[in-house]
């Protein structure tokens, strides 16, 4: 089954577009806080902050939506994750990443060239070449552990380093432990160990938010998701459970852990610490398994969905959008009581920016890229 003709979740595309609607409005909280403007005199500084606060929240959840998307189409092409084609789904995964990646360094590498304020890598220790090459490698994570904060624009990249080292070992693992038991146990201590990896880490800041494991616990919960979908009696061609009652119960689920992480962050870290992750993976895997099949969404939130459907090439581009809005706000002096006028259009850009990526670069790019790419893979297998 070719990726293009997998079926499409709704509700999945709405729940990536939540998470990058929350990655956009905590980039732009951070250099406007939106609850020193005027807004704090209408709604609760608790929901403003909330709201600002949580992108890095936010990319834990897209963590958990692409284990289960990742494990889920494998299942479907394959039949099982120890069956899986690992040369279709490396030529996947690569058609789907480098061409934005390059793309986005080939344009950051222009502007630091060019001195652009904010696009400048000067900090001792760090250099053009530094980033460049980690964020290629997929280690800029381990790079800004070492060197410290990169800027804005490079800096989204610590993400896109986690999720691609799980997918390079992913088909390894299916091919070693896909046929046996331990692979569920050992995505199982994958995820418990969320909080433990984190709380081992001491003294750096950026390795404990940025270090690997913790992000590869929320994508191994995905996966098991995905696992656990298809192997339910009552799911369905698409491997989810169609039962509206249970559906129900699990949205209720995912919102309520969820909501307490990002609006109730305080008590619950002083309930459960570093456990708070792991609350909100959960929550995010209830999401994502009660998230509606087809092209539903819930009514009036199409426009959530749209966003989803282009999130990876509106999380690379849009510090673009929030540096040049926050250097109007500042320019014309409405950055502090008048910010929150900024947010509104700040969404709309980046959301118009990601879809001109992705329909004019990112997705011609990869139907071209995947078709020469899966031409080599046959024509290298021939003689063989």
């Amino acid at each position: 089954m070719s990726e293009s003709t997998l079926p499409r979740s709704g509700g999945i595309d709405m729940l990536r577009g939540a998470s990058i609607l929350l990655v956009v409005i905590h980039h732009l909280g951070l250099r406007i806080p939106l609850h020193k403007t005027q807004a704090a005199g209408l709604l609760p500084i608790p929901l403003l902050k909330g709201l600002i606060y949580n992108g890095y929240e936010a990319v834990f959840i897209f963590f958990v939506i692409s284990g289960f998307l990742i494990a889920r189409h494998t299942l479907q092409r394959d039949g099982a994750l120890g069956a899986i084609d690992w040369r279709a789904f490396y030529v996947r995964r690569a058609a789907r990443i480098l061409p934005c990646l390059l793309a986005l360094v080939t344009v950051l590498l222009i502007l630091h060239a060019l001195a652009v304020p904010n696009y400048v890598i000067q900090r001792s220790g760090q250099s053009a070449l530094g980033a460049t090459l980690s964020a290629l490698t997929f280690t800029l994570n381990l790079y800004e552990g070492r060197t410290g904060w990169l800027p804005g624009g490079w800096d989204v990249l610590w993400s896109l380093s986690i999720e691609e080292v799980f997918y390079a070992a992913f088909p390894l693992v299916c091919l070693s432990l896909g046929r046996t038991r331990w692979l569920v146990p050992l995505l199982g201590v994958l995820v418990v160990s969320i909080p433990f990896t984190r709380a081992a880490i001491v003294d750096n800041e950026i390795w404990q938010e940025k270090a690997y494991l913790p992000g590869m616990g929320a994508i191994a919960a995905g996966v098991l998701a995905a696992l656990a979908a298809v192997r339910d009696p009552r799911a369905g061609e698409t491997g989810r459970v169609e039962t509206p009652w249970r559906r129900r119960v699990l949205a209720v689920s995912g919102l309520v852990a969820t909501g307490m992480v990002m609006f109730y962050g305080a008590p619950l870290w002083r309930a459960v610490g570093e456990g708070y992750l792991l609350v909100l993976v959960l929550g995010a895997v209830c999401l994502v398994l009660a998230s509606p099949e087809g092209g539903q969404t819930w009514r009036g939130f199409d426009w959530l969905g749209a966003m989803g459907r282009a999130s990876y090439e509106i999380y690379l581009t849009h510090m673009f959008v929030v540096f040049t809005l926050v250097g109007l706000a500042r320019f014309s002096a409405t950055d502090q009581a008048w910010g929150w006028i900024w947010y509104v259009p700040a969404v709309l850009l980046s959301w118009a920016l990601g879809w001109l990526v992705a329909r004019g670069f990112s997705e011609p790019a990869n139907r071209w890229l995947r078709s020469r790419l899966n031409a080599w893979r046959v024509a290298v297998r021939a003689p063989a």
